[in-house]
């Protein structure tokens, strides 16, 4: 459409860099020279749909076939205050690539293919080296968020053993005070994000170095992480944000703005990590799932193996269904007494193993 129209048109940013790095490509971003109403007027004139999702700083979504893709015409910040940029637009890519975070997400690819790179970020991707463009000082004044967004991306496309750009923990040491600025809804999804990553421990003992962490998730602490990560891999268990969370020692979802769905989820982790609940019982009262992921945190806590008879406990639990009714208690008991007779029976079957029949229970 814009090509056809004499006007320049690239994939840009994530989808250029995960597509290079092998990793799943998600939404397409489009850079362009053409101006926000020329994009508008050639989509429509093309038979598609533009959206003005962000047309104040020259974004207009394109919606192809029920998929919308951000067309975004070329920019170059005048003003930022942390959060905020002010743009004008702009005729030069180079320009555009400049206003970016990290040397690989300033990467574009033309219709055919071709990759371009005006700041020379492929050496970076392809060493797995996550750099600010030029200044990382003045990129995280830009927007103090791209503190947490290098943890992320060093945890989903660093190498860990090639250690941490030095020049960006110096630009992040020195603006620690911004992250105040941000909100809890942007701080939690980045948090959220970065505990995603297959193996985020080495970039979070980072964070926790450069003081980092202290400032998002006060009190927490990464020692535990790695081997949380190294029980999860032995057992197959795919990555959980909230898991790695509960492992951090953090379990103050409200202040990240989380889910009340993950809400219930860490006030869960929570109360039974340190009970005494046994794993069949967790299992019966809660799921196969998170009697692994318990298992798994107690176990990364003492720093011990999870329990050979994890599985076997996990089955008895999640199989086992209570042999009585309220109702077979009825009318002997009634009102708020039922539900403490019913409750006293099932912890009776529970600790016998939930081998109790129904006739024993109603002895």
């Amino acid at each position: 459409m814009l090509e056809q129209a004499g006007h320049a048109a690239y994939a840009v940013g994530g989808c250029v860099r995960n597509a290079l790095f092998g990793a799943p490509v998600a939404d397409v971003d489009i850079a362009t020279d053409a101006r926000p109403d020329t994009v508008v007027a050639l989509a429509v004139a093309a038979g598609l749909k533009p959206v003005p999702t962000g047309i104040d700083h020259g974004t207009v979504t394109v919606v192809a076939e029920g998929i919308g893709h951000e067309v975004t015409t070329f920019r170059a910040d005048v003003e930022t205050d942390g959060r905020r940029a002010v743009v004008r637009y702009s005729d030069d890519i180079a320009e555009d690539a400049a206003r970016r975070d990290f040397t690989m997400n300033a990467l574009y690819a033309d219709a055919r293919g071709e990759v371009l790179d005006p700041l020379n970020g492929l050496p970076d991707l392809e060493a797995r080296r996550v750099r600010f463009i030029r200044d990382a000082g003045e990129r995280i004044r830009e927007d103090y968020l791209r503190i947490l967004r290098f943890f992320r991306f060093h945890a989903w496309y660093g190498d860990p053993d090639a250690g941490v750009d030095e020049e960006a923990l110096a630009g992040i040491a020195t603006n620690l005070d911004g992250l105040a600025a941000l909100s809890a809804e942007r701080v939690g999804h980045e948090i959220t994000r970065l505990l995603s990553a297959s193996d985020p421990a080495p970039s979070v003992a980072v964070m926790e170095q450069v003081g980092v962490l202290a400032r998002v998730l006060p009190g927490a602490t990464s020692r535990m992480l790695a081997p949380l990560v190294a029980l999860e891999q032995s057992a197959a268990l795919p990555p959980d944000p909230m898991r790695r969370l509960a492992v951090l020692g953090y379990f103050d979802a409200r202040s990240l703005r989380l889910s009340k769905a993950r809400q219930r989820h860490l006030e869960a982790y929570q109360s039974l990590i340190s009970a005494g609940t046994g794993y069949t019982e967790i299992a019966y009262r809660h799921g196969e799932a998170m009697a692994r992921d318990v298992a798994a945190l107690r176990s990364a806590s003492l720093g011990q193996p999870m329990p050979e008879d994890l599985e076997a406990q996990i089955a008895t639990g999640a199989g086992a269904t209570l042999p009585i009714r309220p109702r077979d208690l009825m009318p002997e008991f009634e009102g708020p007494a039922l539900g403490d007779e019913l409750r006293a029976r099932e912890r009776r079957w529970i600790e016998s193993g939930f081998t109790l029949t129904k006739a024993d229970l109603l002895k």
